[in-house]
């Protein structure tokens, strides 16, 4: 039986995978359903797609440097979930009750498997899922440049829960009352090793991305001098419009590969991961093809040569 946090993803990866065909099939943006759409699917420069939006749907927008407050309570969450999990399972203290509770709720069976190979899977990817929050939120506070972009606050809110859920998601694959964390790092295998270095590898990439999309509104003395829109070149950049987005996917598969590729609830939280940054690669693309004449035709809108 399917466990509730992984109809959840599925529910998720459907959504966005329907958002995604609509928009690569072009689907009629008159009418007031359609504008709706638009606005719920694009933020931030990709917001000109919407034309004029009337004064009620601007009444829902929030300033999009308020991405920092998502990288906030991921780092704060699942630091505490972080906490507990090593409590856990090298002083043997059992999770607080509400949250064997809740764990059992959201992953059903999974539960009470017996999966005491896969502890160290668990501990690397929360270990790794909150690194990934601290870097990207010390990119939003000191690298990034923020212009007067908007997103809607339905999109703000979900950002907020995806990271509460995604932390309770990785504790969804270890029985409620772990325990016993004796010889844990006897567990490693090379999947885990691979899965690290793919990490960093995909987190280096995109720090750089970020760091050069900063840069573009920067002089040389590092101050901001234009919130302007450029063309982005170097790096990634070279093969796609938004490699910080192909760069979070990559992030996320080797997560995957840290569970040992078998993991299926991971695994659709990769395929939600991917079409939501698809989405939003084929939007930005959609703006730099529209606005820069001389936009590199050779670009791809999110993976290198396909897509």
């Amino acid at each position: 039986m399917v466990s509730a946090i992984s109809a959840l993803w599925l529910l998720l990866a459907a959504a966005f995978l329907a958002a995604l065909l609509l928009e690569l099939l072009q689907a009629p943006r008159a009418g007031l359903g359609a504008r709706l759409f638009q606005d719920l699917i694009r933020y931030g420069k990709t917001k000109s797609g919407c034309g004029q939006r009337p004064a009620w749907l601007r009444l829902l927008d929030v300033p999009k440097r308020w991405f920092s407050h998502f990288y906030i309570l991921s780092v704060v969450w699942n630091s505490f979930l972080l906490l507990l999990l090593i409590q856990a399972l090298f002083l043997s203290r059992p999770f607080p009750v509400w949250l064997q509770n809740l764990l059992s709720a959201l992953g059903g069976a999974s539960q009470n498997q017996d999966v005491g190979d896969k502890h160290l899977s668990v501990l690397l990817v929360l270990m790794l899922l909150l690194l990934h929050s601290f870097q990207r939120l010390i990119e939003c506070l000191y690298i990034s440049v923020f212009s007067s972009g908007v997103l809607h606050i339905l999109q703000y809110c979900m950002g907020l829960g995806y990271y509460i859920v995604i932390g309770l998601t990785v504790l969804c694959q270890v029985p409620a009352n772990v325990s016993n964390g004796k010889d844990l790092f006897m567990q490693i295998c090379w999947y885990h090793i691979l899965g690290i270095m793919m990490y960093i590898w995909a987190s280096v990439h995109q720090h750089r991305c970020h760091v050069i999309l900063a840069n573009l509104r920067k002089g040389k003395s590092g101050k901001v001098v234009s919130l302007n829109h450029s063309i982005p070149f170097g790096d990634w950049f070279e093969r796609v419009s938004c490699p910080h987005y192909f760069a979070e996917l990559l992030i996320y598969v080797s997560m995957a590969v840290i569970f040992g590729f078998q993991n299926l609830t991971w695994w659709l939280v990769v395929m939600f991961v991917l079409f939501n940054q698809a989405l939003a690669a084929v939007l930005c693309h959609e703006f730099y093809v529209n606005k820069f004449s001389c936009y590199p035709t050779h670009r791809k809108a999110f993976i290198p040569f396909l897509f």
